[in-house]
């Protein structure tokens, strides 16, 4: 079973040791980080994968809902509270639930429950592409976008989502630069450093460690580079 990556924010010790016992208990949840303010939590979300937060409101210096509204994609969001007050508010910033301490722990299960699901229909929203399939199916904004594989630049990791460039436009999804690498033809689509993967049709030109793709240059990672350049050359190189 996969288990869901949690960070709890919460200036009381109490609170953070109770939700903290609490995950402990479920069997698909566990604690990355525990943070006693969203100054710290910023620094967790950027150095680890985190899929679940476990966020109270009424915090010193930056409120929840105030780190809520700075975060460009966050991870599924769960309010922990004493102030019931805030829930539309909350609601309102898409977070999954609302629990008003003191919380019992079937409420709490009852929660995350519902994260599980989420966090399943997360990890299965791009369809792998299937015998002749050109196409692959992402969530993007409450629906299912497809997309064409040849439109397709270059995939691109951005903490904990990925960049799809394409010759249209960009498209956002949660997912992981791994994940996808698995999804994509192999004979199509070449990881080039730990960040990017390009689409070989797409690469205009090569200078150096640079990848010219479209209008956006990608550098090379120095390991991968000679993989990298015999799959974009493919023995078509004439010159000196």
């Amino acid at each position: 079973m996969r288990k869901i990556q949690c960070l709890i924010i919460d200036d009381e010790e109490l609170a953070r040791e109770g939700i903290a016992e609490y995950v402990t208990d479920v069997p698909f949840l566990n604690t990355v980080c525990t943070c006693e303010s969203a100054i710290q939590a910023q620094q967790v979300l950027l150095e680890h994968k985190v899929d679940l937060i476990f966020l109270d409101i009424n915090m010193p210096r930056i409120s929840g809902l105030d780190f809520l509204k700075m975060q460009a994609n966050p991870p599924m969001v769960i309010i922990t509270t004493a102030y019931p007050q805030y829930a539309l508010e909350g609601y309102e910033l898409n977070v999954l639930d609302y629990l008003v301490k003191p919380i019992p722990f079937e409420r709490f299960l009852k929660a995350v429950n519902k994260a599980y699901e989420q966090f399943e229909l997360l990890h299965k929203e791009v369809s792998p592409p299937v015998d002749n399939e050109d196409y692959i199916f992402i969530k993007e904004d409450f629906q299912y976008r497809k997309i064409k594989l040849t439109d397709i630049q270059y995939v691109e990791a951005q903490n904990n989502y990925i960049r799809i460039i394409t010759t249209d436009g960009e498209h956002q999804t949660l997912y992981t630069l791994k994940e996808i690498e698995k999804r994509l033809p192999e004979k199509k689509f070449l990881r080039v450093q730990k960040s990017f993967i390009v689409n070989i049709k797409h690469v205009d030109a090569v200078e150096g460690n640079m990848l010219m793709v479209g209008d956006t240059a990608i550098t090379m990672s120095r390991s991968l580079k000679q993989e990298v350049m015999d799959r974009i050359f493919k023995g078509k190189y004439v010159g000196k």
